[in-house]
Formats: C-alpha cells, sequence, structure tokens
C-alpha cells in the first residue's frame, strides 16, 4: 500500500470523527439541559452504564466526572447480575450507554433499575431505540457513518459518545461553580495538584538574597542585581522592606543619568511599598496577584514581617520544580 494512501485513510478517519463531534453542537438543547439540571439535584453518585466498547468510554466518562467534582464510577451490567447491583441507591443517577440502543444486557439491566425509582440518562445514537424508551432523559449521538472504509467499527460513534461525555462534564463544571483549587484537592498526587495546594514556601528563592540598601550606590546595587540571577534588587532598611528594584529600572537609570549613574543612590530609583505575598500562602494566589499587577516577582514574607524570599512567575507554573 502506498504512503499517500496510507496518509489519507488516517486524514479520512479524523475528518469523519470531527464531523461526528462538530455535529453534536447544534443537538445540544432542552433534553442535555434536563440531564445537568438531573445530575446537579441527584443526592447520590453517578453511575455509569455499558458494555464492550460503550462499557471502555463510559469508564472514562465516569473518571472525568469524577475527577471534576461529580462522584461517578463505572458499572458493568454483567457484574450487576452477581451482586453489584447492591451498589446502587434510590439516590443515584445512571448514566446508561449503547450507540445501537438495543446491546441485550444493559437492557435487561435496566428494568432493575428503574425497580429502585432511579433516574436514567440514555446515550444511544437513536431517539427511537429501546434504550430511549427505558430512559427518562435521552441523549442523542447518532453519526452519518463510522471512520473505517468498512462503515463498520465503533469510531466516529464512540468519539461522538466520548465528546458528549465532556460536554457534560464541562458543563458540570459551570453549573456547580467548579474551581482549580477544587481540582487540586481532587488530584493531589498530579503537579498541577501540587501547585494548587502547594505554598509559597515551598517553591520560593531563598538563597544569596540580593539585598541592597536604600543609600548603596547603583554601582554596588548593579552588581548584587546581577549576582542574583532574580533580576531585582530588595531594598531593605533597619530590616524592614523599603522598596525594590529591577534590573529594568537600572538600564532605564544608565539612559537616563548618563555618567552620573553610578554615584546616584538605590533610593533614586526604586520602586516603594513593593507588592508582597505571606509564605503561608498558595502558589495559585501568588500567580493571581502577578497577573492582576502585571508582575514577574513577588517579596515573600515571614509571620513577622520580615523578607524570607521570592517568588516569580515561572514558580507558579505547573511542571515547575519544588526548591524544597
Amino acid at each position: 500500500m502506498k504512503n499517500e494512501k496510507i496518509i489519507e485513510a488516517g486524514r479520512q478517519c479524523l475528518r469523519c470523527e470531527a464531523a461526528a463531534i462538530e455535529a453534536l453542537e447544534s443537538r445540544l438543547g432542552d433534553e442535555f439541559v434536563r440531564a445537568i439540571n438531573a445530575v446537579c439535584e441527584c443526592k447520590g453518585k453517578i453511575v455509569v452504564t455499558g458494555v464492550g466498547k460503550s462499557g471502555h468510554i463510559g469508564s472514562k466518562i465516569a473518571a472525568t466526572l469524577a475527577s471534576t467534582g461529580t462522584p461517578a464510577f463505572f458499572l458493568n451490567p454483567l457484574d450487576a447480575y452477581h451482586g453489584d447491583l447492591g451498589m446502587l441507591t434510590e439516590n443515584d443517577l445512571v448514566l446508561a450507554i449503547s450507540y445501537s440502543g438495543a446491546t441485550e444486557e444493559l437492557l435487561r439491566f435496566l428494568p432493575l433499575i428503574q425497580a429502585k425509582g432511579i433516574t436514567i440518562i440514555g446515550i444511544s445514537g437513536h431517539d427511537e431505540s429501546l434504550l430511549a424508551r427505558y430512559s427518562d432523559i435521552h441523549l442523542n449521538v447518532a453519526v452519518e457513518r463510522e471512520a473505517d472504509p468498512l462503515n463498520l467499527i465503533p469510531t466516529a460513534s464512540t468519539m461522538a459518545t466520548l465528546a458528549i461525555g465532556d460536554a457534560l462534564a464541562c458543563a458540570l463544571v459551570e453549573a456547580k461553580h467548579f474551581q482549580p483549587t477544587d481540582f487540586a484537592r481532587l488530584h493531589p498526587g498530579g503537579d498541577l495538584g501540587r501547585k494548587l495546594l502547594a505554598k509559597v514556601e515551598d517553591v520560593m528563592f531563598t538563597d544569596n538574597l540580593p539585598f541592597v540598601h536604600p543609600d548603596m550606590p547603583l554601582s554596588e546595587a548593579i552588581e548584587i542585581v546581577t549576582k542574583g540571577t532574580l533580576g531585582i534588587g530588595i531594598v531593605v532598611e533597619n530590616d524592614v522592606l523599603v522598596g525594590i528594584i529591577t534590573d529594568g529600572d537600572i538600564r532605564r537609570a544608565m539612559q537616563r543619568l548618563g555618567q552620573d549613574f553610578f554615584a546616584t543612590p538605590v533610593s533614586a530609583i526604586m520602586s516603594r511599598n513593593p507588592k508582597t505575598i505571606s509564605r503561608k500562602a498558595k502558589i495559585v494566589e501568588a500567580g493571581e496577584k502577578m497577573n492582576h499587577h502585571s508582575i514577574h516577582t513577588l517579596i515573600v514574607l515571614d509571620d513577622a514581617s520580615h523578607v524570607c524570599g521570592v517568588i516569580d512567575s515561572f514558580s507558579c507554573l505547573p511542571g515547575t520544580r519544588f526548591y524544597h
């Protein structure tokens, strides 16, 4: 098979799946809103169920819901027949997935759910499917065709189902006012979670801080700022923070003052009342404060309001290594 045909087959698959997802957008309406409201009103857990490929997609949807603040787990209908039905309570809600809407193992499971008085949200590719009829709310994920050349392999249909699951999760994030800190609490082992939960003192610079005195001539201060590698000088007098100078301040002063630059004191160019943050504050707070003031550095203070470190915007990014 020629390379061109191989590449075109792959591209055709991607085009087909992209079209399937795009078609879903215009279908989101009242049923989608009803589904979101039902989930928000659910006092128990969301139980996602499906068989085969739908089961794999359902497992991912359950994981996404759980990670965004909606308690959820996946239950295989076959396991439900052998004791796992006891996991369901009348306060739960079931999200049942079958593209054909006629999967026998799933359909035999649904009456057991109805007997418990549990609301069912069905996801299938047919508004008149048996699953749709069993469901209290139905989301249609019909696709024009599957992405494979034979129009047989669950590809576009599974992609559409996955996308509608993501749409539910994203809409629930909005409806529940889910915040980054909420995400972090549910992902304490991940890098983003650590960043959002970690404190400023976990990532601040503490070694060889570039302290300068307000009376110090700029000829000395420029050496300290350069060696400090942070691009700033922390101006302290009598152990009290009184200002800050940046490498930008120094460059502008050199242009403006000419030969007088070297004898000019730090106090002449420093910014008074620099932005600070407590060492106990969360990293996310530091990032928000820097964004708000359009700055790249904050001076870190301890409980006695003494300078104990510096945090920069890079330290607030996911993926940054901790210094301690």
